[in-house]
């Protein structure tokens, strides 16, 4: 397990695109990557973009594109028309401080308290590490201000 996440941290911290993260806050790393243009319209919906180019740092369990396509018909919609619970369900994909991967592993079993408040769950399945129930298929991607993985799925905060 712990081996799988330095060889990913290894190889995406040399990778051109790391080395670019480096001088570009959360969002810009973001948009930067491409497979979260989905997240970077809401996060801008609801008012959170400031905050994640603040200094942090932050972690963002960051649903990818195809994250969001798998959601039920109308959830989006339905999220982009109540700011409240959008701001609610982004804050809930947010950690305060920095997880990497290798982290990840080591927390395997705990929960964080997110921005939103309430606890997500780590966990690792194999060598793939989890937040909840949602699969890290694009770990450790560096920003200024924190780091972002992706994940597979849209994490509803409890109660939502």
């Amino acid at each position: 397990m712990r081996h799988w996440s330095l060889i990913t941290a290894a190889a995406i911290a040399m990778s051109p695109l790391a080395a670019q993260a480096q001088d570009k806050d959360i969002i810009e790393t973001a948009t930067a990557v491409g497979s979260f243009k989905t997240l970077t319209k809401l996060l801008g919906d609801a008012g959170l973009t400031e905050t994640l180019r603040g200094p942090g740092p932050f972690t963002v369990f960051a649903p990818t594109d195809e994250a969001f396509a798998k959601l039920t018909p109308g959830t989006l919609d339905a999220l982009a028309k109540d700011r409240s619970r959008l701001r609610s369900v982004l804050l809930y994909h947010v950690v305060a401080g920095k997880i990497t991967a290798a982290d990840a592993v080591k927390l395997a079993g705990t929960g964080r308290k997110t921005v939103e408040g309430r606890e997500a769950k780590i966990s690792v399945m194999g060598s793939t590490p989890m937040i909840n129930n949602a699969h890290v298929t694009q770990a450790d991607i560096a920003a200024k201000n924190g780091v972002i993985h992706g994940i597979d799925a849209v994490m509803m905060p409890p109660g939502r």
